[in-house]
């Protein structure tokens, strides 16, 4: 059973080394969404590396339930008990009264035994469908503080929007109402093929509450991501401790702090460094090499290829539109310092404008 840990949140990865390189590949119609490609003018507000970007739009909304107060607190009036039991049975609820096994594999970053001291026994606290009111409980708490000053949309120059990004009606209720839709219509089209934990939220009831209704789309969305994430290290033969050391090497998140949160034994973490040595990614430092940096690259733009399906079902100019009305969302929490840069997600603030990846975050 989890103790209570201060740690932030982190991001989960899996199992399955091999050293040959596998070579793995996408539809063309999705390497545009990557690329923008050479004919195709881009809508203003989203930039070449459209599903990128549109995570960099949506994690901020969805994060909340891990780093803001109001989140852990509904996890504790539910019956959790500390940070790491509510973070697993809140995470896991829409896959119903699962073990530790299926969340190990289905998460893809932590040891066995560090998902056994939370599941099963947080069902025995609360059911699923407790922990899922819970978990929008929190979360509407804590979007409706942080999203109080939300200002009309735009960016800042260089931190999002392009400057000439036409403005969306300005007041609050209309924002979260057009972007909820949206996103909505997104997550509700998005191809969940070999996506469990997107499946699971998918498959849960529209909110009526504008507030809950984006953070549940924006939560879909990002399993969504993240399910063809460790479908991609998979495929590429990278180990969660080899995501780890990766992430580590990139200079996303600190060693300490991930090597505590984790929990996996000194032995795991010196043979997966030992694996990326002998692969050539890493050096004798554990810094990346000229060959680590483009696997790496390589890792993440077929993430951002595999997530491209719910914004080319959703459109162009409709997904620059929920672009546009996101950012003021996003920004307002990522101003508020709840969601911290850098932060174990990896995702850095704001989005570049060029959308380049390399030094670019490895998401869960």
């Amino acid at each position: 059973m989890s103790g209570s840990h201060r740690s932030p949140w982190r991001p989960a990865t899996r199992t399955g080394t091999v050293h040959a390189k596998p070579r793995v590949t996408v539809p063309r119609r999705s390497r545009m969404l990557v690329d923008g490609g050479s004919s195709t003018r881009r809508e203003p507000g989203v930039g070449s590396n459209v599903p990128r970007r549109m995570w960099q739009l949506l994690e901020p909304l969805h994060a909340v339930t891990y780093f803001a107060p109001e989140a852990r607190a509904a996890a504790d009036a539910a019956g959790m008990r500390g940070f790491w039991m509510g973070y697993f049975a809140t995470r896991a609820a829409p896959l119903g009264a699962v073990g530790p096994e299926v969340v190990t594999a289905a998460f893809h970053g932590f040891p066995p035994a560090r998902v056994a001291r939370a599941l099963p026994d947080a069902w025995g606290f609360a059911p699923p469908e407790a922990v899922l009111r819970a978990r929008l409980d929190g979360a509407g708490a804590a979007l409706r503080r942080l999203l109080a000053d939300a200002a009309a949309p735009g960016s800042p120059e260089g931190a999002g929007s392009p400057p000439d990004a036409p403005e969306e009606a300005g007041r609050l209720p209309d924002l979260l109402e057009k972007a909820g839709s949206l996103a909505w219509e997104a997550a509700r089209r998005a191809d969940t093929a070999g996506r469990v934990l997107a499946a699971a939220n998918q498959a849960l009831p529209e909110p009526a509450d504008p507030y809950l209704r984006l953070w549940q789309a924006a939560t879909t969305l990002r399993e969504h991501r993240g399910d063809g994430h460790v479908a991609v290290l998979v495929a590429c033969g990278v180990s969660p401790v080899e995501a780890h050391l990766l992430k580590i090497a990139a200079a996303e998140t600190g060693a300490d702090g991930l090597r505590l949160a984790r929990k996996w034994d000194e032995a795991e973490w010196d043979a997966a460094l030992g694996s990326l040595r002998a692969r050539g990614w890493l050096d004798g430092a554990g810094r990346l090499t000229g060959e680590g940096a483009r696997e790496r690259d390589r890792i993440e733009r077929l993430t951002d290829e595999a997530a491209a399906g719910p914004w080319r079902a959703l459109g162009e100019k409709s997904t620059a539109a929920l672009a546009r009305l996101l950012w003021p969302l996003a920004n307002a929490v990522m101003e508020s310092g709840v969601f911290p840069v850098p932060n174990p997600v990896g995702m850095p603030w704001p989005p570049e404008p060029a959308d380049g990846l390399t030094g670019g975050p490895v998401p869960p």
